[in-house]
């Protein structure tokens, strides 16, 4: 696990990546994740899903969804001091939850069928009463952070996540009517599409350990995979300890909230 950092690479880290973060909705954080962690994580994730990492005969299906892991390398993935002073940056200190799982990770093989589910959305992060899709709200209830481990090299080929640069400052007008009941993503796919088409396309590649994280409202999708090697990723969710509030007065407003603001207007 990568050491503590210094007091001097933790400003100009903090500098640039919320500047960053504000205008584009998201950071790549390179080699976040051990190298020795992101080994072990892939490994794990080859054993359940019973294919053979040599033999791509036996990639039957064009994705494989694997949840409920929390064996100790994916709880170290999630914990390495880089991310944790990433999180007090774009969070706010003691605003966030540690995570000791990564959630489900969708592992996309080569495959000639469409996935069909490479949709543009933003991830919803609860689900009300009676719902049978997750919600969001203006507040981003339940959803501190959007979070992308590369756990397997990720070129333009191996297709990586697609995502519309900007986007998370075009979503805020939309999901202000719903107040806090919020809406689904169901619900409001059709304005979040046409509201960030103008916005610049990004693709989230790297290398194993690198990590993504995004603002919640980011938009984002999948896409088929043509290439030759499988991708694994996670996508968590960051929780959060506290809700979030876009009426501070002390304008104590982390960059996750001050991007929220300025998609209002304010």
């Amino acid at each position: 696990m990568p050491g503590r950092l210094s007091s001097s690479t933790m400003a100009r880290m903090g500098n640039d990546m919320v500047e960053r973060f504000l205008a584009d909705g998201f950071v790549k954080i390179e080699g976040a994740v051990a190298p020795r962690v992101a080994e072990d994580c892939a490994r794990l994730l080859w054993r359940e899903t019973g294919y053979d990492p040599e033999d791509p005969g036996t990639w039957k299906e064009p994705v494989v969804r694997i949840g409920g892991l929390a064996q100790g390398p994916f709880a170290a993935a999630a914990n390495s001091p880089t991310l944790h002073a990433a999180f007090d940056l774009l969070v706010g200190e003691r605003r966030w939850l540690p995570r000791y799982s990564l959630g489900t990770f969708p592992l996309r093989f080569p495959h000639p069928e469409d996935p069909g589910d490479a949709g543009w959305h933003i991830e919803g992060s609860y689900l009300p009463e009676g719902a049978t899709w997750f919600h969001t709200n203006l507040r981003s209830r339940d959803r501190a952070l959007l979070m992308l481990f590369l756990f397997s090299e990720v070129t333009e080929e191996d297709a990586p996540t697609r995502i519309r640069v900007g986007s998370h400052l075009d979503v805020p007008r939309i999901l202000e009517p719903y107040g806090e009941a919020g809406a689904s993503g169901l619900e409001i796919a059709p304005e979040l599409v046409a509201a960030s088409a103008h916005r610049p396309l990004a693709l989230a590649t790297g290398r194993p350990g690198d990590v993504y994280l995004c603002h919640p409202f980011l938009v984002h999708a999948a896409q088929p995979h043509r290439g030759t090697r499988p991708r694994f990723m996670a996508q968590p969710p960051l929780e959060p300890a506290v809700p979030y509030e876009l009426e501070r007065p002390d304008g104590a407003y982390a960059p996750v909230e001050t991007a929220i603001r300025r998609g209002l207007g304010r």
